[in-house]
């Protein structure tokens, strides 16, 4: 059975892209940092006839993720879905967004490509970073998100390059804004039913997840 660890798992796309991939035959591994909304989504996967294991994970700390990394023996993908969003004129930043967001959207990704490394390369695995459309141009009240998203893709293709020799892959995947709990704690979208669901998001991801370099999602 492959095998798939998708950070942000609890919800929102991480959520629909465990389902879809389980449906798919894969075994989950779940990691995110609420214990009660991962333990949900695992009961829907194994209530579907999937299986699935739940690991804590703040992919903000390095032991955090390389203890969660630790408890997968084999690994043939990880998804790099874990991210925060905070919304609003510059000067309104303050350190704790600055930080809590570089440090969830860019620190979070590169530590876990760093602990998830010896897995991929063992089973000749993939790795898909998502990105959104923040990481292709500038938008108004997203400074300190789009900065995090550029940085990401600046990222993942610099991985490209290196491991053009390697029998492993990194993908960047681009999409639009989601009707998800992304949006729950924040004033920048005003009503997100307008949006596209997940689904259909974490339905195109799955069939082009094939290692090439990049997914664009249809709007």
């Amino acid at each position: 059975m492959p095998t798939v660890a998708i950070t942000g798992a609890g919800s929102g796309l991480g959520r629909a892209l465990a389902l879809k991939y389980a449906k798919n035959g894969y075994k989950i591994f779940l990691l995110g940092r609420t214990d009660t909304k991962l333990h949900i989504v695992q009961h829907e996967i194994i209530r579907a006839g999937g299986d699935a294991e739940v690991i804590l994970c703040d992919v903000q700390e390095k032991a955090s993720v390389s203890i969660a990394f630790q408890q997968i023996g084999k690994l043939d993908v990880v998804i790099n879905n874990a991210g925060v969003g905070i919304f609003g004129p510059v000067e309104d930043y303050t350190i704790g967004d600055i930080e809590h967001t570089l440090n969830t959207n860019i620190k979070g990704a590169i530590l876990t490509v760093q602990s998830a490394l010896p897995l991929i390369k063992a089973r000749n695995g993939r790795i898909l970073t998502i990105i959104s459309t923040a990481g292709l141009r500038g938008k108004i009240n997203e400074s300190i998100y789009c900065a995090s998203k550029f940085a990401l893709k600046g990222f993942t293709e610099s991985l490209q390059k290196e491991w053009e020799n390697e029998p492993i892959s990194i993908t960047a995947v681009y999409m639009g804004g989601m009707n998800t709990p992304f949006w729950d704690n924040s004033e920048h979208v005003k009503d997100a039913s307008g949006l596209k669901g997940p689904e259909p998001v974490a339905e195109q991801i799955f069939q082009e997840d094939d290692g090439r370099k990049e997914i664009y999602v249809d709007k």
